[in-house]
């Protein structure tokens, strides 16, 4: 569990200073950006060729690749909007965001671990419902902390924000986990040693992150 916990929190601490380099830095951010695309699209065309290995139906496959394609786009264009509009300012929402997820992320490991529990979906065998509350905890503490120090926002609004961002955070994890599954594989890539792919760190974050922008410019 220890060597496991201390991994996430290398990688989540090393996402918070990329984070800061992106949001000082265009150049940075663009060349993230799209590293993540093509490299995420790597992974998921590597998913999608094992999933329908054995299946001749080409169309559905193609039809898939397709709606991925155009979603990590739309994640790209979400991200790059949001940034040119907080220029020159620092955008506390991506911060906002991509820590809940974080913290949903290491909630949710830790709580799993300790309090184990009964298993929340077949779709991942390591998923517990001490888990998913250990996401929805963490966070919910972040939530109060960002609220009194750094948001100008009501609380039942954040409340209910870090509630969304962290429910779509665990839902685009366990979509990952439905993905391989399906197509059989243990990690969505090796680029990352010990860690497994970029879908395998970023899962949660690639459908929470433009979610949560979508939420935050609809509530405020």
């Amino acid at each position: 569990m220890t060597k496991e916990l201390n991994l996430r929190i290398f990688t989540s601490v090393a996402l918070m200073i990329l984070l800061a380099l992106m949001l000082k830095y265009s150049v940075v951010l663009i060349s993230v950006l799209l590293l993540i695309f093509v490299v995420s699209w790597l992974e998921f065309n590597n998913i999608l060729e094992n999933i329908y290995k054995k299946n001749t139906n080409i169309f559905f496959k193609n039809l898939s690749k397709f709606f991925i394609f155009t979603y990590l786009l739309f994640f790209m264009k979400v991200i790059v909007d949001e940034f040119l509009q907080n220029q020159p300012n620092i955008s506390w929402n991506l911060i906002f965001i991509i820590s809940i997820c974080i913290l949903s992320d290491i909630g949710g490991f830790i709580f799993g671990k300790f309090f184990k529990g009964k298993k929340l979906t077949k779709i991942s065998p390591n998923k517990t419902y001490s888990g998913m509350i250990g996401s929805f905890i963490l966070s919910i503490i972040f939530c109060v902390i960002y609220s009194y120090t750094i948001s100008f926002v009501d609380f039942k609004t954040i409340f209910l924000l870090t509630i969304l961002i962290s429910f779509i955070c665990q839902i685009g994890d366990l979509f990952i986990s439905f993905l391989k599954r399906k197509a059989k594989i243990k990690d969505t890539g090796d680029l990352l040693p010990g860690h497994g792919g970029v879908l395998d760190r970023i899962d949660g974050i690639l459908f929470a992150l433009p979610s949560g922008i979508i939420l935050i410019n609809y509530f405020y």
